[in-house]
């Protein structure tokens, strides 16, 4: 029962739903669940609280858990 979390800057809701039609496939497709065990939120973070909520937490501090860091390749 994947749940996902995108934490980004605010962005239209229209953007939204089709990243998380996006990623649902994604996963669904990797992990090979069903459309209904997957779930997909947003966490919009302002860009002037983007270095204290996001980066200093889940970015630079987030080695264990972080798949893909910044500015670097999908892999």
């Amino acid at each position: 029962m994947p749940h996902v979390i995108v934490k980004l800057w605010p962005k239209p809701e229209a953007q939204k739903r089709a990243l998380a039609d996006a990623i649902t496939q994604a996963v669904m497709q990797q992990f090979g669940y069903g459309n209904d065990a997957v779930s997909v939120s947003f966490e919009e973070i302002a860009p002037a609280d983007w270095t204290e909520k996001v980066y200093k937490p889940d970015i630079l501090n987030g080695a264990g858990t972080l798949y893909k860091k910044p500015g670097y390749g999908l892999s």
